[in-house]
């Protein structure tokens, strides 16, 4: 027999009973009965688990469940309680996932902070019945994600403001370093070895061994340790790596400085906090 979903459960419960407060009781007179009750039992399978760990159910106030599912499913096709049960459902999703999943994005692991549910419900609200809203749709998506990246960065800022301070002041220390050069956008290169080879185009897959370190000499990354050069295409890096490696003759090794606006900036990536400046020893191999 093909498995019902919890909700086809649900419409199924109504033939269990009318009682709307409690557990009803079982009457198995027919095979309808019979049929109907063992439906209703094998659907609990994994229910317990999907209330707590996907809406957010505290199982200490299991008879307020059974409450409220008795009274939905005895709602029948009575469309102004399936839509008061809906705004529930929904104003549970808004609770426990809306909020949380939105705090997350703005303000990460920080849950000292969060979005105003005042404002988020005059919006959700005005959005739904399309009374009274300040914008349209279109233009409250464009200005979320907007003002979303703008608050990010401000709270990033204020997190790691001195990291950021020492990554500006280390690359501006290395633009007045004597034998560096500058290959634009603000970063820069010194030769260890001056290769002689041909320099590849941005589409070119190169051959490539090398050392990524932070300016607290971390070293993050390195082909040397794997003991294994590393090869794809000179567009598929950060825009640091790009600009470098289309100015490198084969055969060369430079030391390039990347600020964070050529590497992976406000994002943090592994032992990469935002804001980096980034270090690399590249020795450019070859052109695949």
């Amino acid at each position: 027999m093909k498995k019902l979903s919890i909700l086809a459960a649900v419409a199924v419960a109504a033939i269990m009973g009318s009682c709307t407060n409690g557990t009803p009781k079982a009457d198995l007179k027919s095979d309808i009965d019979t049929l109907s009750y063992a439906v209703g039992v094998a659907q609990t399978q994994g229910l317990k688990e999907y209330l707590t760990q996907r809406m957010g159910v505290d199982t200490t106030y299991i008879d307020e469940f059974i409450k409220g599912l008795n009274e939905a499913a005895n709602a029948g096709d009575n469309k102004k309680k399936a839509a008061y049960y809906a705004g529930l459902q929904i104003g549970q999703q808004v609770s426990q996932q809306m909020i949380q999943g939105i705090n997350y994005e703005i303000f990460g692991e920080d849950s000292t902070q969060t979005v105003s549910l005042k404002n988020f419900m005059a919006g959700f609200v005005a959005g739904t019945t399309g009374k009274n809203a300040l914008m349209t749709v279109e233009e409250a998506s464009q200005k979320a994600q907007t003002m979303i990246q703008t608050v990010k960065t401000r709270v990033l800022e204020d997190k790691y403001g001195d990291w950021k301070k020492q990554c500006e002041d280390y690359m501006a220390g290395i633009a007045k370093k004597e034998g560096i050069q500058e290959l634009g956008d603000g970063v820069y290169y010194e030769v260890i070895t001056a290769g002689t080879g041909a320099v590849p185009a941005d589409t070119n897959r190169v051959s490539v061994n090398y050392e990524g370190k932070l300016l607290n000499d971390t070293i993050f990354d390195s082909s040397y340790e794997r003991k294994e050069p590393t090869k794809f295409r000179c567009n598929q890096v950060i825009p640091g790596w790009t600009k470098a490696l289309t100015h490198m003759p084969v055969g060369s090794t430079w030391m390039v400085y990347i600020p964070q606006e050529q590497a992976y900036g406000e994002r943090e990536a592994g032992k990469i906090l935002p804001f980096s400046c980034l270090i690399f020893k590249i020795e450019l191999l070859g052109i695949e």
